[in-house]
């Protein structure tokens, strides 16, 4: 059996030009319900074990974006699946460090396993929710932002068919 580790440090760090802030990249987990075609998202809780909110966390000089966001998905929530077109960035102050501001992108990651052990699992639960669940609970404005792009897009693909 591996062990698998999250990453710790920030000497592969990457910051803004503009900002001076880190650079996040996270992803909103995702799975589509077979009975109705309605959306489910993976939300995890902080370190601290408070609130609802979707993998994120620092994207680092020796990887791209949509590695970083699978990389979250793993470490924070457990999870292994398809990063899809990002949904967009977003600036926002920090929480802990209160001069700061983060640009933050976020990527759909259709799940397509659920590990039973993985980095983060001591200090984080992992919840699948619905989208109204998320919205009325996720304390990040960005972050349902960034859901209600997902809703959209999944809406529009929905019509397609």
């Amino acid at each position: 059996m591996a062990v698998l580790v999250a990453r710790q440090g920030r000497e592969l760090q990457r910051y803004s030009q503009r900002t001076g802030g880190r650079i996040v990249v996270g992803c909103i987990p995702y799975r589509v319900r077979r009975d109705d075609g309605e959306l489910e998202v993976l939300v995890i809780t902080s370190q601290k074990g408070h609130g609802m909110m979707f993998p994120k966390g620092g994207w680092e000089e020796d990887e791209s974006m949509d590695e970083a966001a699978r990389r979250e998905a793993l470490e924070e929530a457990g999870v292994l699946g398809d990063t899809e077109q990002v949904l967009g960035f977003w600036h926002y102050k920090s929480r802990r460090y209160v001069d700061q501001t983060y640009e933050g992108f976020m990527f759909p990651l259709r799940v397509a396993d659920e590990l039973h052990q993985w980095p983060e699992m001591a200090s984080r639960k992992r919840t699948w929710a619905t989208v109204p669940q998320v919205m009325d609970e996720c304390p990040h404005w960005w972050m349902r932002e960034a859901l209600e792009k997902l809703v959209a897009r999944h809406a529009k693909l929905q019509s397609a068919l």
